[in-house]
């Protein structure tokens, strides 16, 4: 019986380590074996189901575009896709003019209140820590607990709850720099979060624009 006991005492201990160092390395470092550079537009690569996806959406937003007054920017627009996995590149840098991706990179999906979560659910709710659907306009830049961040204004009865569910733009250093797939990354609390190096690449695009620049986020 004691020696039963030492063993699952064993056992547990051995679990417990197993858990601990798992969190670790997916916190601080798991996919450097695999990290790569964000993708430029020479190296994006979609799948003809994506890529009609990204050109449909590019597609509506035209038209869109057009009802508003040359309110926004009609030239550049960010586009994230939900329905791919977590660990490939599915925030898309697009050029509206030329019908084109011109950058792609990581972004996380909200945890939806669960420690994690490997696929997104959406919400509008204040506390869901769900991402949220829908067309948004990115406001100004601000420094926050994450460094530099955009505000996002949702345009959607979707996601018009952004700013008081404190729903922005960041960076975080979870979020590698390159895809993980079929690995899925961390979680966000509902944000669009990205890696740093991306943010840097999408930083000057949205300083320089002189009008606002949407982001659509869809499923």
């Amino acid at each position: 019986m004691r020696r039963l006991r030492k063993l699952l005492l064993v056992l547990a201990g051995l679990g417990t380590v197993v858990c601990v160092l798992a969190a670790h390395y997916y916190y601080k470092g798991f996919y450097k074996w695999k990290k790569r550079p964000a993708a430029s537009s020479e190296a994006v690569r979609l799948r003809k189901a994506e890529a009609a996806r990204l050109e449909g959406k590019a597609a509506d937003l035209r038209k869109f575009l057009a009802g508003t007054g040359h309110t926004y920017n009609s030239k550049l627009a960010f586009f994230v896709d939900m329905h791919l996995p977590s660990g490939k590149n599915r925030f898309f840098v697009y050029d509206l003019d030329g019908d084109s991706v011109r950058m792609a990179g990581l972004v996380s999906h909200g945890s939806g209140g669960r420690a994690f979560s490997l696929t997104p659910s959406f919400s509008n709710i204040n506390g869901s820590n769900c991402s949220a659907l829908g067309r948004y306009r990115i406001g100004g830049a601000y420094m926050g607990r994450f460094g530099r961040a955009y505000i996002l204004h949702g345009l959607d009865s979707t996601n018009d709850n952004a700013l008081e569910r404190h729903i922005v733009l960041h960076s975080f250093s979870c979020v590698p720099e390159g895809e993980t797939d079929p690995y899925p990354i961390c979680n966000s609390e509902g944000c669009a979060m990205v890696s740093p190096g991306f943010l840097q690449h999408l930083q000057p695009m949205l300083d320089a624009s002189k009008k606002p620049v949407l982001l659509w986020i869809f499923y």
